[in-house]
């Protein structure tokens, strides 16, 4: 805090509400030894080697597309490690929806738009990626993702965010290799 104060020029309490801010954005988090550093927005994820380029300009059609047919905000994702990034978000016009993610990681396993990439994963890849992470369970994660595979869209409802309900498909490059995921998201209450 004190560090904060200085370098802002700012007092200790306006340095407090300004880190108490990147907190709640999840810029931030603070430790238990009561430091801060750098959360989910700012944390690096391991890179993705999709050409986010031409993907974007492959992909964004198909958020917008779905927006204009479902007036719900719509988002494109790439896996990145065991998390999904955002990587194009299509607001909606809606009063109360959900805004523009881009940038912004979730653990693939709960997103719904992250469990339908993973679910396209061969066994190997899969168990490669979720062995040794903490809190994963690997026989309930693929039994929910044979679901998605069966389904051929994945549900995420308020897993990752309370309110929050969201639908996703896999992207397939021409290869018929996972590349992406489309997802509509929407406030809980908005549908039926």
């Amino acid at each position: 805090m004190t560090d904060t104060a200085e370098r802002l020029a700012v007092s200790h309490s306006t340095a407090y509400r300004l880190l108490a801010m990147l907190v709640y954005r999840d810029f931030a988090e603070q430790t238990p030894d009561r430091r801060y550093r750098a959360d989910k927005v700012l944390r690096p994820a391991k890179m993705s080697e999709a050409p986010v380029v031409l993907l974007l300009r492959v992909a964004l059609p198909h958020p917008q597309r779905l927006v204009g047919e479902t007036q719900e905000p719509a988002n494109a994702m790439v896996l990145a490690g065991t998390e999904v990034r955002f990587i194009a978000t299509v607001e909606s016009n809606q009063i109360l929806r959900v805004g523009d993610r881009v940038g912004r990681s979730l653990p693939a396993h709960i997103a719904s738009r992250g469990k339908t990439i993973v679910a396209a994963l061969s066994p190997d890849q899969l168990t490669a990626l979720y062995d040794n992470v903490d809190g994963i369970e690997l026989p309930r994660l693929k039994r929910e993702l044979t679901l998605a595979r069966r389904r051929g869209f994945a549900i995420n409802d308020q897993r990752t965010e309370t309110g929050l309900t969201a639908v996703g498909m896999l992207i397939r490059n021409p290869f018929g290799e996972p590349e992406a995921a489309l997802s509509l998201a929407m406030p809980t209450g908005s549908h039926p």
